[in-house]
């Protein structure tokens, strides 16, 4: 049956002391609220119907979804209220799936467990038993029938012991939840409309009422503050951690990568501590990872290597390539088989063909290099003129000597040779050795200059 999902995410979150609403604040390189978004949608929901209030402009520039309809709750006056904005979009034959918009863990196996609940019953409720369910809304069963949540502040001494807790999390058809709504009063403790007062509205029809439960209860749990964020970023990371490993990742610490996006591996690669990895990298059989990489957008082919403190963004490294330690590929960087670009080497938007190496301290910027060329120590190409930028095109076999500067644009034929400390301005035929620096002149008896006397 098609369904619709409604997702709370109106609150500021004043506990997390943050001129960023609540929801947008990260786990795992995606918004709180935007992980939401991206299980449902992978349950082919027919629309998230998104209830926002505090920093609206900010949600709506930092989230996306193909199924997103923006519902405002300008004031914020309970659950029940929440959901009332998105009634006019709800249709009666369809099943609503009402989800809260903090808590960015839940699985979508969940989600499909509430949705194969419902299709069993009137009314499907996430419920979860904790060890403490302090300040949590209490389960009320008779005869193990669920017939009311109760909130922790209207709870009485003898609810207060039930384990079993609303997550806020429920599903139901949408006639129902329309007629529920309309019902819906505020007289409670905190003067709000509660959603929770529909399963009692269900039981009094005699709605069937069941609970699906998630696997583990840290799914459910929301982020109120920055120690909860925390403690959910960890938990992730170790599920990601966990699922490399199964896969066949070797992690040298599990505790030590962070995946803020998505990771992609083949066969036997080795990922060595504080690895961050950001949106969307693909790792080839036989990949190395050194410690303190950051990847970030890039792909990296079978038997590649990636030495220590290196960083690797919108690149892509050819198979038996070698990167490090301390390099930087810039976007628009490729490397093809076997090119090597070694320690304190910056390329940025530039090929570096089959065999080609620049080993050590050298920026390479807007360049074309030709296969098993050799870019000498403390090479740069000087690509911008501080307007625009232009290009460097270096030839098959050419050898550019260490601390040249190749003044863009400029083209370096195949097999040329380049002479150390050389600025090159012009184009360097084929098989050419260019020399273009100033003649060394010695002096003879050249006197040092003595040093002044203190305070002069």
């Amino acid at each position: 049956m098609a369904f619709s999902v409604v997702v709370l995410a109106a609150g500021k979150g004043t506990r997390m002391k943050s001129a960023l609403p609540k929801v947008l604040h990260p786990v795992g390189g995606e918004p709180i609220v935007q992980r939401i978004i991206n299980t449902v949608e992978s349950l082919d929901t027919q629309a998230v119907h998104l209830i926002y209030g505090h920093g609206g402009d900010q949600l709506k520039a930092g989230l996306y979804g193909n199924t997103i309809n923006w519902c405002l709750q300008a004031e914020q006056l309970g659950t029940g209220h929440a959901v009332m904005q998105a009634a006019e979009h709800i249709n009666d034959n369809e099943d609503v799936m009402i989800l809260v918009g903090d808590a960015p863990l839940i699985k979508a196996a969940t989600l499909q467990r509430l949705i194969e609940t419902k299709a069993t019953c009137d009314l499907a409720l996430l419920t979860v038993n904790l060890d403490d369910p302090s300040g949590m809304g209490r389960i009320i069963r008779q005869d193990n029938k669920i017939v009311a949540i109760v909130e922790h502040k209207d709870a009485t001494e003898a609810q207060k012991t039930i384990r079993e807790i609303n997550t806020g999390m429920m599903m139901m058809a949408g006639r129902d939840l329309k007629r529920w709504l309309n019902a819906l009063t505020n007289h409670n403790a905190q003067g709000e409309y509660y959603l929770t007062d529909v399963i009692a509205m269900a039981a009094a029809e005699g709605k069937n009422i069941q609970a699906a439960q998630p696997e583990l209860p840290v799914e459910v749990e929301g982020v109120n503050n920055r120690v909860q964020l925390a403690r959910l970023e960890r938990t992730l990371q170790r599920w990601q951690a966990e699922e490399l490993m199964m896969a066949g990742v070797t992690l040298a610490d599990p505790q030590r990568i962070d995946i803020r996006g998505s990771l992609t591996t083949g066969e036997d690669v080795f990922i060595d501590v504080n690895t961050v990895v950001q949106g969307k990298v693909t790792l080839g059989n036989n990949v190395r990872i050194g410690p303190n990489c950051i990847l970030i957008d890039c792909d990296i082919a079978d038997h590649a290597v990636i030495e220590a403190n290196s960083i690797v963004e919108q690149a892509s490294v050819g198979p038996h390539c070698s990167v490090g330690p301390f390099a930087r590929l810039r976007p628009g960087t490729v490397l093809e088989t076997k090119a090597k670009v070694g320690n304190f080497v910056e390329v940025k938007k530039a090929r570096l063909g089959e065999g080609a190496k620049a080993n050590h301290l050298t920026y390479l910027g807007d360049a074309d290099i030709g296969a098993h060329s050799n870019i000498g120590a403390g090479t740069i190409t000087c690509n911008y003129d501080g307007v625009n930028k232009s290009k460097t095109r270096i030839g098959e076999n050419a050898f550019i000597g260490s601390n040249s500067a190749l003044v863009a644009p400029v083209e370096i034929g195949a097999g040329a040779t380049v002479a150390a400390g050389s600025i090159i301005t012009a184009k360097v035929p084929d098989d050419a050795l260019a020399v273009a620096r100033s003649k060394q002149r010695n002096i003879a008896g050249w006197q040092r200059p003595d040093k002044k006397p203190s305070g002069q």
